[in-house]
């Protein structure tokens, strides 16, 4: 079996600095002159001043790709405005790939059952792949559901799991696989499998489908099954 090529690993640190303009621009500077390039960046949570007059904080976590940790660590150490630092581990290399399931409660439930099932053969030989699930009902608020997809982090396919979508939700569809998100939709009345990159009857296989075709692991393409229904 031949395995798909794997993107650069990722160096994750968690931080706490001044809650303010300066203090992270001024960080993500320093990493870049040092050869870093910033992947991921995420707001923890606000902290509150200990003492009246002390500045507030935020704590952050980033990750960082072409620098190892030694060398990020440097990079921190007495940068303006950090508190504290520590390494932790890339949410890449814990949670993994993401295969977003959207639709209806049944459906959505069938879907991540083949889904999990299948991630589970796969992480078992060393993948990291997770599922993530949100039953929606309404046109607007499915549409708004699948844009949203295009800004999750570590996403990679969509499956829409109903009995009805169209409208609104196809052109969202649209929008999303010019980001270059796939999707896989479940064979149902409207105008989503025309847009889909697959069309699948049984929402069990759907799921695995889905991850067989972002698993390194696996052989399955999807760019070959484009426009079919099975």
């Amino acid at each position: 079996m031949t395995r798909r090529p794997t993107l650069p690993s990722t160096v994750a640190v968690r931080l706490v600095v001044d809650d303010g303009s300066v203090a992270i621009p001024t960080l993500l500077a320093q990493i870049g002159e040092a050869g870093g390039i910033l992947r991921t960046l995420s707001t923890v949570r606000r902290i509150e001043a200990p003492d009246q007059g002390d500045a507030p904080g935020v704590e952050i976590e980033i990750e960082v790709e072409a620098l190892d940790e030694e060398a990020l660590v440097r990079t921190i150490h007495g940068a303006p405005g950090v508190r504290a630092h520590r390494l932790t581990r890339s949410l890449d290399r814990i949670f993994g790939k993401r295969v977003i399931v959207i639709g209806g409660g049944a459906q959505v439930a069938q879907v991540a059952l083949g889904a999990v099932s299948e991630a589970d053969r796969h992480n078992l030989r060393g993948e990291r792949i997770s599922v993530d699930t949100i039953a929606l009902v309404g046109e607007k608020d499915i549409a708004n559901a699948v844009r949203a997809v295009a800004d999750l982090p570590r996403a990679r396919l969509l499956v829409l799991a109903g009995s009805i979508m169209g409208g609104e939700i196809t052109t969202a569809a649209r929008e999303l696989r010019e980001q270059g998100i796939p999707i896989i939709c479940l064979n149902m009345v409207g105008s989503i499998t025309d847009v889909a990159d697959l069309v699948v009857s049984d929402p069990v296989q759907a799921g695995t489908m889905a991850v067989m075709a972002i698993a390194d692991t696996a052989t399955f393409d999807l760019a070959r099954q484009r426009g079919r229904r099975y």
